[in-house]
């Protein structure tokens, strides 16, 4: 086929018609390699189609595109076998295109099992500890794993240019110098990424756990290399370094189980009786639809001259369930203490005072206020 076409061109210099043949030569090659693609997409698309499991699909649609372009440097390679100048022009570009092309490859095949793993662990279901655990753990190892394959990619590009393999490889035969000039400039980014790999391995926060962070409540979604966010409670973000969870004291409040115990403090009359209040709190308690049947229980955690504090601990299955039961019940218990022992309720206390005690405190306050004038008096006379 090459000799056909060198064969109809003829009246044009020798440079023009090599240009033309490889031209033509990578497009007939790449327009083959397009058409075997597209055959080979559409089988592979409709039997994974065909098949129960998702991870086929994924696959299927991942590695689509990265898959298209390598079928096409594989037809300019075939026809390069062929075409001398094809052949001269894909060997400057080489270097360039196949990192590329294999580490898009990588990468399609990573996020693939990545994503699959993340059908398996599913963290909508109620107990999901497990499911967050292994998906905060493949997402951080995921995130590694891609900068490494971005690294050697970028570095396969730079070592094809000649230039740079010469700077290469004097920069190696003065490794100290460099290496400390190196170890210096990257250090935050060598701090971040190992603190990233010990997150994985140590766990001290996994995806969608509850924590206190810096006084705010809220939950971590998402945790990157370098940093992660926190989503509060009123849909603001928190974006903390990663370091930030390995060197200080925060609050994890679903660390081994999402299960928790919350309180509510009511602050009774010292005289109130705590029976009837004990029944009805164990009433509300057992038929609320949030109680997790765990723990529940009334006491007097505290007494004084002006008020009784009485304390309601209750359980529930998550963090967010336990506010709004902590909510109800406290609003609920009130309104019934209101209604039904409106004289369990705090109120100001003020003894009763006799006719002769208030003639008596009159008297102790005209002699202070007659003594304070007369000593002004004499203030102003000596000045």
């Amino acid at each position: 086929m090459i000799h056909l076409i060198e064969h109809y061109i003829t009246g044009v210099p020798l440079w023009a018609e090599r240009t033309i043949v490889a031209v033509i030569a990578a497009a007939v090659g790449a327009l083959a390699a397009l058409l075997v693609h597209t055959i080979l997409y559409r089988v592979s698309a409709r039997i994974a189609r065909a098949s129960r499991s998702k991870a086929d699909d994924i696959l299927v649609d991942r590695l689509g595109r990265p898959t298209r372009w390598s079928f096409v440097a594989l037809g300019v390679i075939i026809a390069a076998r062929e075409t001398p100048a094809l052949a001269s022009a894909w060997d400057k570009v080489a270097g360039f295109v196949m990192p590329v092309l294999i580490g898009w490859i990588a990468l399609a095949i990573l996020r693939t099992f990545v994503e699959t793993m993340y059908l398996r662990y599913d963290i909508s279901v109620e107990d999901n500890r497990n499911a967050r655990r292994r998906r905060t753990r493949l997402g951080i190892i995921s995130r590694i794993v891609s900068f490494g394959i971005v690294f050697l990619t970028v570095s396969l590009m730079l070592l094809s240019i000649p230039g740079v393999a010469k700077i290469g490889v004097t920069l190696m035969a003065s490794a100290g110098l460099a290496a400390l000039a190196v170890g210096a400039a990257a250090q935050p980014a060598l701090k971040a990424l190992i603190a990233g790999l010990q997150m994985a391995l140590t766990e001290p926060i996994s995806i969608d756990d509850v924590v206190i962070l810096d006084g705010e409540w809220g939950r971590i979604e998402d945790i990157r290399t370098t940093y992660v966010v926190v989503r509060v409670w009123d849909d603001r973000r928190l974006v903390v370094p990663t370091t930030r969870f390995l060197e200080d004291t925060f609050q994890n409040w679903t660390k081994s189980t999402a299960q928790l115990l919350g309180t509510v403090m009511i602050y009774l009359d010292p005289g109130a009786d705590i029976g009837p209040i004990r029944e009805e709190y164990t009433r509300q308690i057992t038929s609320h639809r949030l109680w997790d049947k765990r723990a529940q229980i009334l006491q007097v955690t505290d007494h004084s001259a002006d008020a009784m504090e009485v304390r309601l601990l209750m359980s529930a299955k998550d963090g967010p369930t336990l506010f709004d039961l902590r909510c109800e019940i406290r609003e609920g218990m009130i309104d019934w203490i209101r209604r039904n022992q409106p004289e369990a309720l705090v109120r100001r206390r003020m003894l009763p005072v006799s006719p002769l005690e208030l003639a008596a405190g009159a008297q102790m306050l005209d002699a202070t206020v007659d003594g304070a004038s007369s000593g002004n008096a004499a203030a102003r006379y000596n000045h």
